[in-house]
């Protein structure tokens, strides 16, 4: 715990004081101040913080409705060509974003059908986070585990389509829907590369592109550098803490039978 928390511990203590030295470690901020955060203010910190928090409020709002959906298909519904879908949402996982940036950047540039130009959008920063592969095959695995006899008994009652949906198998799937909030938050918040092709602008620069920034900027001081990574790091602690239960519960869920 003492390796782990640590650098965590020293994060928060640097980013309170005033006189800064990297070699030094100590449980209580000397010439306790927010100096740091009033200077990020001004290489707009918080506009970024801002620009990050759009992004993955309606990255994971798009990305769990996708997969509870493409999930409900998988697991509820028998058709032809399910494998493959499955074999292509496992080949997306396997490649690294850096394979992938200048198909990406070519796509967002001119959108097939729409033919409409993404770059310097939020638009382009969310769309591609819409849909995950790990989260749909979470929600697909734990969806095949509600038995089948509450749906048919649902069906005998009259209920339709999107009642058995949402009546019965969502809320037998809050503790997956958990798992897939934590983990997809975690995976929009740090999104670096994405940001990186699509937003042309500072303006619209996220928290993780712009501490690359920052830690390039000669003028920038060390603190406000650490208090920007503390702002960085308390969203992604916050939604692991507010989605705790949830998470642990789908992390155990199926390990222990009867």
């Amino acid at each position: 715990m003492l390796i782990f928390t640590g650098p965590l511990i020293g994060l928060l203590v640097s980013s309170f004081s005033k006189t800064l030295d990297p070699t030094s470690f100590s449980l209580w901020p000397d010439d306790f101040t927010f100096e740091n955060f009033i200077d990020a203010e001004r290489k707009n910190v918080y506009m970024y913080l801002l620009n990050s928090f759009v992004v993955v409020g309606f990255g994971l709002l798009l990305q769990v409705l996708v997969s509870v959906f493409a999930a409900y298909s998988l697991a509820r519904k028998k058709f032809r060509g399910m494998t493959v879908v499955m074999l292509l949402m496992l080949a997306t996982m396997m490649l690294p974003e850096e394979i992938i940036a200048i198909p990406l950047s070519l796509v967002l540039s001119d959108l097939p059908v729409f033919h409409a130009n993404l770059i310097g959008t939020y638009a382009g920063m969310i769309l591609p986070v819409g849909a995950w592969g790990f989260s749909i095959l979470v929600m697909t695995e734990f969806m095949k585990e509600v038995p089948v006899e509450l749906e048919e008994a649902a069906r005998i009652d009259g209920a339709g389509e999107l009642r058995i949906f949402a009546t019965i198998i969502l809320p037998l799937c809050r503790p997956a829907l958990g798992v897939i909030g934590v983990f997809g938050f975690t995976m929009i918040w740090d999104q670096y590369l994405l940001p990186l092709i699509v937003a042309p602008e500072p303006s619209m620069w996220t928290l993780p592109v712009a501490l690359r920034s920052l830690r390039s900027d000669e003028e920038t001081g060390i603190g406000v550098l650490l208090a920007a990574s503390l702002l960085a790091l308390l969203p992604s602690i916050i939604a692991f803490l507010a989605f705790q239960r949830q998470f642990m519960r789908g992390l155990t869920s199926g390990a222990v039978k009867g």
